[in-house]
């Protein structure tokens, strides 16, 4: 199979990926946070296949991606009131709803369980092919399961060509960590993974809101997870990953303390001059954490490198997308961090 990428701004882009989507197959799609798997999510096979060329465990959940609010309703039900007060102020965008599925939604699409994530992304390309193809898209993000995230077309190239018919190029994604996902299906919200839309302005929304302990910790493999990104190791390339905390000066000097010849350092732009000779890459600005939400990804896709022997990585301390970015480095490092201010 030959791999076709399409610009998404050249005429019949949308159309074609509809067309595949109608007829069962596989598509990259652009969205704001990261580059999607796409599938009919009403379809099981295409859903089948969706896990198959990502490698992706079938307890799993898929998102469903659908035009806007008025869509809720097809796919869920006891839909309560904060989902629509939700969606009014943060649709399209990176927000997920997980709300009780109906029975059209199938129990392979939510990883067996009886609820379905809903999002509607911001990105006009994605959404005229929902609308082409006339069914909602599963959408995982568009990497080999478990590895980095995809946010730009070569990524997914990368990633799966032969193995898919179409990646439709939207450029790099803006907000470029998966979306935030909200749990409304119990008696308080519970935030499942943050992601562009922080836990403040949830909050602020809602009124209320419980942090699962699967944003903070690795959770047991046994257990039934309600969303993606939960259980499994996430977002990591295949050499060890340790977070080192506190100050720039004594981050700096644990590192250099321990640092061995085939070891890298994941560091923000101001910090670089401190990590001379010990091969630094920056991912982004500490000072404008949107350059390093955006740029994370990116920077862990370097490093998966089997010539590399660990990385030391400098993670954000914040609210906000500083705290998705805090959430996809600790699950890059299975939560390994190492507080230098306490060593020091």
């Amino acid at each position: 199979m030959k791999t076709q990428v399409l610009s998404a701004q050249q005429t019949g882009a949308a159309a074609a990926a509809a067309e595949i989507i109608k007829n069962g197959g596989l598509v990259a799609i652009p969205t704001e946070t990261v580059y999607g798997l796409g599938a009919n999510g009403l379809d099981e096979n295409a859903v089948r296949e969706i896990f198959r060329v990502k490698g992706r465990p079938q307890d799993n959940p898929l998102i469903l991606h659908i035009t806007g609010p008025e869509d809720i309703e097809r796919f869920a039900h006891g839909v309560p009131q904060a989902a629509y007060t939700l969606a009014e102020k943060f649709w399209p965008g990176p927000l997920t709803m997980v709300l009780p599925a109906r029975a059209n939604v199938p129990r392979r699409t939510t990883g067996g369980l009886d609820t379905v994530g809903l999002r509607c992304p911001d990105c006009d390309v994605t959404r005229e092919i929902i609308r082409l193809a006339g069914v909602p898209i599963a959408a995982p993000s568009a990497n080999i399961s478990g590895k980095p995230s995809t946010t730009t077309a070569q990524h997914v190239l990368d990633d799966h060509e032969g193995k898919i018919p179409l990646i439709v190029d939207g450029g790099p994604c803006r907000v470029g960590v998966e979306s935030t996902i909200v749990d409304l299906t119990g008696r308080r919200p519970r935030l499942l993974r943050p992601g562009g839309i922080g836990p403040e302005e949830l909050l602020a929304v809602l009124g209320d809101l419980v942090v699962d302990k699967a944003v903070t910790a690795q959770i047991d493999q046994d257990e039934v997870v309600r969303a993606p990104g939960m259980k499994y190791r996430h977002y990591a390339p295949q050499e060890p990953v340790v977070i080192v905390s506190g100050s720039r000066e004594k981050a700096a000097a644990y590192i250099r303390a321990h640092f061995e010849p085939g070891d890298r350092v994941l560091c923000f732009e101001e910090e670089l001059p401190l990590y001379e000779g010990c091969a630094p890459l920056s991912y982004g600005r500490e000072a404008d954490v949107d350059t390093l939400s955006a740029g994370l990804f990116a920077a862990l896709r370097e490093l998966d490198d089997a010539g590399i022997h660990q990385v030391y990585a400098r993670c954000p301390v914040g609210g906000g997308v500083a705290y998705a970015i805090q959430n996809r480095l600790k699950k890059a490092a299975a939560f390994h961090v190492i507080d230098a201010e306490e060593l020091l």
